[in-house]
């Protein structure tokens, strides 16, 4: 594995991180009646359980 494959992985999952985190920022930003419409709130809730999970999981282990 050389050096510049370990700096493009690096940059892809940078690249899409900022385009996770630009993407819930615009959706923040719409009106909370709409987020209810196309489900947000379900979702984020949904990914901060996982995130929880997997925290309390890693603690267990170490």
């Amino acid at each position: 594995m050389s050096i510049l494959s370990s700096i493009g992985r690096i940059a892809t999952r940078y690249s899409a991180s900022r385009a996770r985190y630009r993407s819930e920022r615009a959706l923040l930003s719409l009106p909370i009646e709409l987020r209810k419409d196309i489900g947000w709130p379900e979702i984020l809730d949904a990914q901060n359980e996982r995130r929880l999970a997997m925290a309390t999981s890693l603690t267990k282990v170490i």
